[in-house]
Protein backbone atom coordinates (compact mmCIF):
# COMPACT_ATOMS: atom_id res chain seq x y z
CA UNK A 1 0.00 0.00 0.00
CA UNK A 2 2.96 2.71 0.94
CA UNK A 3 4.24 1.68 -2.34
CA UNK A 4 0.97 2.64 -4.59
CA UNK A 5 0.84 5.69 -2.51
CA UNK A 6 4.46 6.67 -2.97
CA UNK A 7 4.17 6.07 -7.00
CA UNK A 8 1.13 8.82 -6.41
CA UNK A 9 3.03 11.60 -4.98
CA UNK A 10 5.16 11.05 -7.56
CA UNK A 11 2.47 11.48 -10.34
CA UNK A 12 3.01 7.46 -11.46
CA UNK A 13 -0.01 5.66 -12.79
CA UNK A 14 -0.48 2.47 -10.96
CA UNK A 15 -0.80 -0.32 -13.32
CA UNK A 16 -4.42 -2.61 -12.44
CA UNK A 17 -4.24 -4.75 -15.83
CA UNK A 18 -2.35 -5.52 -18.59
CA UNK A 19 -1.52 -4.15 -21.83
CA UNK A 20 -3.18 -4.61 -24.91
CA UNK A 21 0.48 -6.17 -26.44
CA UNK A 22 0.38 -8.43 -23.79
CA UNK A 23 -3.08 -9.68 -24.01
CA UNK A 24 -1.69 -9.89 -27.97
CA UNK A 25 1.13 -12.13 -27.56
CA UNK A 26 -0.77 -14.31 -25.02
CA UNK A 27 -3.56 -15.07 -28.38
CA UNK A 28 -0.65 -15.25 -30.68
CA UNK A 29 1.10 -18.43 -28.22
CA UNK A 30 -2.31 -19.67 -28.18
CA UNK A 31 -3.06 -19.80 -32.00
CA UNK A 32 0.05 -21.37 -32.93
CA UNK A 33 -0.33 -24.08 -30.06
CA UNK A 34 -3.46 -24.78 -31.36
CA UNK A 35 -2.55 -24.77 -35.18
CA UNK A 36 -0.10 -27.58 -34.15
CA UNK A 37 -2.24 -29.66 -31.91
CA UNK A 38 -5.83 -30.15 -33.58
CA UNK A 39 -4.10 -31.41 -36.95
CA UNK A 40 -1.93 -34.00 -34.55
CA UNK A 41 -5.44 -34.52 -32.82
CA UNK A 42 -7.28 -35.22 -35.86
CA UNK A 43 -4.75 -37.57 -37.28
CA UNK A 44 -5.31 -39.29 -33.27
CA UNK A 45 -8.86 -40.18 -33.88
CA UNK A 46 -8.20 -41.28 -37.57
CA UNK A 47 -5.54 -44.00 -36.60
CA UNK A 48 -7.88 -45.05 -33.77
CA UNK A 49 -10.81 -45.52 -35.99
CA UNK A 50 -8.36 -47.64 -38.61
CA UNK A 51 -7.50 -49.54 -35.40
CA UNK A 52 -10.60 -50.32 -34.67
CA UNK A 53 -11.55 -51.28 -38.39
CA UNK A 54 -8.74 -53.36 -38.64
CA UNK A 55 -9.23 -55.18 -35.40
CA UNK A 56 -12.73 -55.79 -36.90
CA UNK A 57 -11.02 -58.10 -38.65
CA UNK A 58 -9.80 -60.58 -36.02
CA UNK A 59 -12.44 -63.28 -36.35
CA UNK A 60 -11.89 -63.35 -40.28
CA UNK A 61 -8.11 -63.60 -39.56
CA UNK A 62 -8.78 -66.48 -37.34
CA UNK A 63 -10.84 -68.09 -40.22
CA UNK A 64 -8.22 -67.72 -42.96
CA UNK A 65 -5.84 -69.01 -40.66
CA UNK A 66 -7.07 -72.03 -39.99
CA UNK A 67 -8.89 -72.83 -43.42
CA UNK A 68 -5.58 -72.11 -45.04
CA UNK A 69 -3.65 -75.03 -42.78
CA UNK A 70 -6.48 -77.17 -43.72
CA UNK A 71 -6.17 -76.38 -47.22
CA UNK A 72 -2.56 -76.32 -47.84
CA UNK A 73 -2.13 -72.85 -48.00
CA UNK A 74 -4.96 -72.68 -51.28
CA UNK A 75 -6.76 -69.84 -50.81
CA UNK A 76 -9.16 -70.37 -53.06
CA UNK A 77 -10.51 -72.86 -51.02
CA UNK A 78 -10.97 -69.83 -48.27
CA UNK A 79 -12.90 -66.81 -50.10
CA UNK A 80 -16.28 -67.05 -48.89
CA UNK A 81 -18.34 -67.06 -45.64
CA UNK A 82 -18.86 -70.98 -45.48
CA UNK A 83 -15.70 -71.92 -46.55
CA UNK A 84 -14.67 -69.95 -43.51
CA UNK A 85 -17.24 -71.65 -41.39
CA UNK A 86 -18.37 -67.99 -40.39
CA UNK A 87 -22.05 -66.65 -40.92
CA UNK A 88 -21.00 -64.01 -42.40
CA UNK A 89 -18.08 -61.49 -43.47
CA UNK A 90 -18.20 -58.67 -41.23
CA UNK A 91 -18.17 -54.64 -42.15
CA UNK A 92 -15.94 -52.77 -39.85
CA UNK A 93 -17.65 -50.42 -37.83
CA UNK A 94 -15.97 -47.09 -40.29
CA UNK A 95 -16.33 -49.07 -43.47
CA UNK A 96 -18.95 -48.76 -46.11
CA UNK A 97 -19.38 -52.41 -46.28
CA UNK A 98 -18.68 -56.04 -45.86
CA UNK A 99 -14.86 -56.75 -46.55
CA UNK A 100 -14.14 -58.77 -49.62
CA UNK A 101 -12.00 -61.51 -49.78
CA UNK A 102 -10.08 -63.21 -53.06
CA UNK A 103 -8.65 -66.07 -52.85
CA UNK A 104 -5.71 -67.01 -54.85
CA UNK A 105 -2.82 -69.83 -54.59
CA UNK A 106 -1.16 -69.38 -51.59
CA UNK A 107 -2.65 -66.20 -50.46
CA UNK A 108 -6.34 -64.31 -49.35
CA UNK A 109 -6.93 -60.71 -50.67
CA UNK A 110 -9.35 -58.95 -48.36
CA UNK A 111 -10.35 -55.42 -49.27
CA UNK A 112 -12.76 -53.01 -47.73
CA UNK A 113 -13.50 -49.16 -48.20
CA UNK A 114 -13.44 -46.86 -44.79
CA UNK A 115 -16.06 -44.24 -44.44
CA UNK A 116 -15.75 -40.14 -45.20
CA UNK A 117 -15.31 -40.73 -41.29
CA UNK A 118 -11.92 -42.20 -41.68
CA UNK A 119 -10.86 -40.51 -45.30
CA UNK A 120 -12.46 -43.20 -47.47
CA UNK A 121 -8.99 -44.77 -47.50
CA UNK A 122 -9.17 -48.29 -48.81
CA UNK A 123 -7.46 -51.42 -47.18
CA UNK A 124 -6.04 -53.94 -49.17
CA UNK A 125 -3.79 -56.32 -48.37
CA UNK A 126 -2.65 -60.45 -49.06
CA UNK A 127 -3.11 -62.58 -46.33
CA UNK A 128 -0.40 -65.38 -46.51
CA UNK A 129 1.08 -68.46 -44.23
CA UNK A 130 4.65 -68.03 -43.27
CA UNK A 131 7.06 -70.31 -43.95
CA UNK A 132 6.06 -72.58 -40.96
CA UNK A 133 2.41 -72.23 -42.22
CA UNK A 134 1.04 -71.70 -39.02
CA UNK A 135 1.13 -68.31 -39.02
CA UNK A 136 -0.63 -65.57 -41.39
CA UNK A 137 1.48 -62.56 -42.57
CA UNK A 138 0.15 -59.75 -44.03
CA UNK A 139 1.35 -57.01 -47.25
CA UNK A 140 -0.44 -54.19 -48.72
CA UNK A 141 -0.76 -54.27 -52.37
CA UNK A 142 -1.56 -51.92 -54.99
CA UNK A 143 -4.98 -50.28 -53.96
CA UNK A 144 -4.10 -49.34 -50.92
CA UNK A 145 -4.35 -45.97 -49.78
CA UNK A 146 -4.26 -46.12 -46.25
CA UNK A 147 -0.69 -43.91 -45.18
CA UNK A 148 0.95 -45.62 -42.96
CA UNK A 149 0.99 -43.09 -40.09
CA UNK A 150 -2.79 -44.69 -39.62
CA UNK A 151 -1.70 -48.68 -39.07
CA UNK A 152 -1.60 -50.01 -36.12
CA UNK A 153 2.36 -50.50 -35.08
CA UNK A 154 2.14 -54.08 -35.55
CA UNK A 155 0.92 -53.41 -39.20
CA UNK A 156 3.07 -51.04 -40.28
Amino acid sequence: MQRVQQLKKLGRRVQKGFTLIELMIVVAIIGILAAIAIPQYQDYVTKSKWGTNISDLAAVKTAVALCMQNNAGDGTLCDTAGELNITALPQPKYATAAIGVVGAAGKVTVSYTGTAEVGSYVYTADWAQDGSGTKLTFASVAGDTIPAKFYPATQR
